[in-house]
């Protein structure tokens, strides 16, 4: 059996994420506090308490999320886990490098703080606005959002393939709307707008990935340990391409969540372990990929069921 980890991305995150993990392993609680010490606001207190609004603000999100993910991924080491492929959604690609040896804990933490106070500073003084369209295949999103574009003069564009039949459009807020209409009458079963605070993976985030490139070229990476597979191309690193250029890329380009999906399950993938907060890419698994068991670590009795299983087939 093949195991791919897969690191949740931004709209994930809700007060109290991780409170459990931190008050039964010392391993995570560990990691949060180091993780604390990288950044320059009260990363426990945003996590643990919020309030939600705080929470959702993209410079508190991205630290927040990594580092909850941090602590899981060191909570599997220590227990002897290795997976055979990494992903996640956006942020969680970050985490997934983590995974794979790329970064380290504390590179993590910082390039993730780093990262999202540009995507809010690219974001600033812009009415934009993230929609799920839900039970609507690509070729129509694609459609509805070009249509709305020409009628309105405004800018919306396809910023995530996250799964079959789910699709986010992405821009300016009447243009959104517009395509909402569009999307709904075109069949799609719900539009349901998205806990971020821009129009992320769109070209609204040049200037976030103006900032992003000298501040990735700056960081020394480590080798490769598991293979990733990239947002921006849905596969794994290919010839020519690199990790920096790659994640300067998927802040301005959309999401291939559900071809990285496939791509996994065309490679032996038959077991999915997402690394919260929540169960949303066990959903995009699910709705993409058939004959794969989705496994979600959410809270610590989570954990310690996986782990308990885990013992017992070792």
């Amino acid at each position: 059996m093949k195991t791919a980890v897969l690191y949740a991305g931004q709209g994930s995150q809700v007060p109290g994420m991780g409170k459990s993990f931190y008050e039964e392993f010392s391993v995570f609680r560990d990691t949060i506090d180091r993780a604390a010490e990288y950044v320059d606001f009260d990363l426990k207190k945003v996590m643990f308490e919020g309030p939600q609004e705080t929470l959702n603000e993209t410079r508190y999100t991205q630290p927040c999320l990594a580092a909850f993910a941090a602590g899981v991924t060191n909570l599997l080491r220590s227990e002897g886990f290795s997976a055979d492929a990494a992903a996640g959604l956006s942020l969680g690609e970050y985490s997934a490098l983590y995974a794979a040896g790329v970064f380290t804990e504390e590179q993590l933490i910082r390039a993730t703080a780093f990262r999202g106070a540009a995507m809010q500073k690219a974001g600033e003084g812009l009415e934009t606005k993230m929609c799920a369209l839900l039970g609507l295949d690509d070729e129509k999103a694609a459609a509805c959002a070009e249509q709305a574009a020409s009628e309105t003069g405004k800018p919306v564009y396809i910023s995530n393939y996250n799964a079959a039949g789910q699709v986010v459009i992405s821009g300016l807020l009447p243009a959104v709307r517009r395509a909402e209409e569009l999307a709904l009458d075109a069949g799609a079963r719900k539009c349901m707008e998205l806990a971020t605070s821009s129009a992320f993976h769109t070209p609204f985030m040049a200037e976030a990935a103006r900032s992003l490139g000298p501040y990735l070229k700056g960081l020394p990476l480590g080798e490769m340990k598991l293979p990733v597979i990239f947002n921006a191309t849905g596969s794994e690193l290919r010839p020519g391409e690199t990790v920096r250029v790659l994640l300067e890329k998927q802040v301005v380009s959309p999401v291939h969540m559900s071809q990285s999906l496939t791509y996994l399950a065309e490679h032996g993938v038959t077991r999915t372990v997402e690394i919260g907060p929540g169960h949303v890419l066990t959903g995009f698994v699910r709705r993409t990929i058939r004959g794969t068991e989705g496994i979600v670590l959410d809270e610590a009795d989570d954990l310690k069921q996986f782990l308990k299983e885990l013992r017992e087939n070792q």
